[in-house]
């Protein structure tokens, strides 16, 4: 299977939703004039996030959403579908219907699904229990890992197998009026070469993130190379030190548009605003800061002969906090920082470390190998644990350049599982093997039983048939040819 580009449908009606109301909250409306800009929001029309179509939202729906998302930590998940309260249930199942359906399992791991509908209505036919539709059976079966499977030569306990882009938000004024509404985030091809520790001179790039309104640097930092890994290092950087922005504008470059920083930036409620092709114009405060960075920075390191990518960071961190931050912006009238401590600011609280790490990942469908609970990822395989054997696809999340954490997402909910380990082909010769108990013993807890006799279905087509009268359709032996 191919790495899924697309977000889940679970999250495509939120990140409509925030797309439609983020820009309220990146720039809440003054009082009294929310019913307006909702009114505005309701006369335009909307790409379905499903379907090829387009779709309205009334003022009562919209400001269900704002004031759902305005006070939420996390705005996109506080605007998801929520999951039906009988989700992984199944009431139009009896319990006595259930009880049938595993003993069929145990005893006829082997059989079609509609085989086992067919012979469940047959055992259930004259009692009072009503038998659902086939899909129904189909999906409690299927969530229940009761997959048809060959039947073991023996029945030991170890002997079966259990598994748009969002309406280009443009600037609307060169200056947005909250701190923190609005970041940029650009790299910079440096002027002059660093010496590389393997004794190359190399040109580095120097990411940098600027708050809109106030100019103040969030980050600056000098990478080799630019990735979505350097950009997302230094981007949580920026998080951690200012907090979140309501929204990020980038180029349109391979790292920004990365599924790992699209689907970060996404889940932690920030919207991704990009430049057009060829705009340079749409980001000019990032690229008046080059000017500052080359004119004054790189200027007082001309007499350096061996600068370093580390002398370079440090001169380049305490020239931002010490001079720039410090320095009379003359289009804003006031120091960076000075406009950013006064406000008003819309920033909401970064997450943990650990959080934000995990939400620059990307999620991929695997197949699951059935001979070994293993799935591929990037070229090497990871083993699934006993408990997810049953699952035939299984959800994965990651980030390309980082395989020490893979985790086991839930396709449903978004929630991860488990993390998953590298095979261990070593660790795992010492012959040492976990039984492993069928899936049906999840809802049991019983060992697979033989089968008893005849199926209820074949017993009633036997008897409907002997009672048409007829002869039995085929020439039996004589008794000599019989053994």
């Amino acid at each position: 299977m191919n790495t899924v580009t697309d977000p889940a449908k679970r999250d495509r009606w939120a990140r409509l939703r925030f797309s439609i109301i983020g820009p309220l909250l990146a720039a809440p409306p003054p009082d009294g004039q929310l019913q307006t800009a909702l009114k505005s929001l309701a006369a335009k029309t909307w790409r379905h996030p499903l379907a090829d179509q387009e779709i309205r939202f009334g003022v009562s729906t919209l400001e269900r959403w704002y004031y759902a998302a305005k006070s939420a930590r996390d705005p996109v998940a506080a605007l998801r579908n929520r999951l039906r309260d009988d989700v992984g249930r199944f009431p139009s199942l009896a319990p006595q219907a259930i009880e049938v359906l595993g003993a069929q399992y145990r005893e006829h791991p082997g059989w079609t699904m509609q085989l086992h509908v067919d012979n469940l209505r047959v055992t259930l036919a004259g009692s009072e229990v009503t038998v659902p539709s086939y899909p129904t059976i189909r999906r409690y079966l299927t969530a229940h890992g009761l997959f048809r499977q060959a039947r073991p030569k023996r029945a030991s306990e170890g002997a079966l197998m259990a598994r748009d882009r969002l309406e280009r938000l443009e600037v609307r004024s060169f200056e947005v009026d909250h701190v923190s509404a609005l970041w940029h985030l650009d790299f910079h091809h440096a002027s002059r070469k660093v010496l590389g520790r393997a004794g190359h001179w190399v040109k580095p790039l120097l990411l940098g993130v600027i708050d809109d309104r106030s100019r103040l640097v969030c980050h600056l930092q000098w990478y080799l190379f630019e990735t979505a890994e350097s950009l997302v290092h230094g981007l949580t950087q920026a998080f951690m030190k200012r907090g979140l922005p309501r929204a990020l504008m980038t180029d349109n470059g391979a790292a920004m548009l990365a599924d790992e920083t699209v689907s970060g930036l996404a889940a932690l409620g920030i919207v991704h605003q990009t430049t057009l092709p060829y705009s340079p114009y749409q980001n000019a405060k990032q690229e008046s800061f080059w000017g500052r960075v080359e004119g004054r920075l790189m200027a007082m390191l001309e007499g350096e002969e061996s600068v370093t990518l580390d002398l370079l960071n440090q001169a380049t961190q305490a020239w931002a906090e010490q001079e720039y931050h410090r320095t009379l912006h003359s289009e804003i009238g006031a120091t960076p920082l000075a406009r950013y401590l006064a406000g008003p600011n819309v920033r909401r609280e970064c997450p943990a470390a650990a959080e934000l790490a995990a939400a620059f990942r990307i999620e991929v469908a695997r197949r699951q190998r059935r001979s070994d609970g293993t799935v591929s990822l990037a070229g090497a395989r990871f083993e699934v644990p006993a408990r997810y054997r049953h699952l035939t696809v299984v959800h994965l999340r990651y980030a390309r350049w980082d395989l020490t954490r893979v985790d086991l997402v839930d396709a449903r909910a978004g929630q991860i599982l488990c993390a998953l380990r590298p095979l261990d082909k070593s660790a795992n010769a010492d012959g040492q093997r976990r039984a492993l108990l069928p899936a049906a013993s999840r809802a049991s807890d019983t060992l697979p039983t033989p089968p008893s006799g005849m199926a209820p279905l074949l017993r009633q087509l036997i008897a409907e048939y002997a009672a048409t009268g007829l002869p039995p359709a085929y020439l039996p032996t004589t008794d000599k040819d019989r053994a």
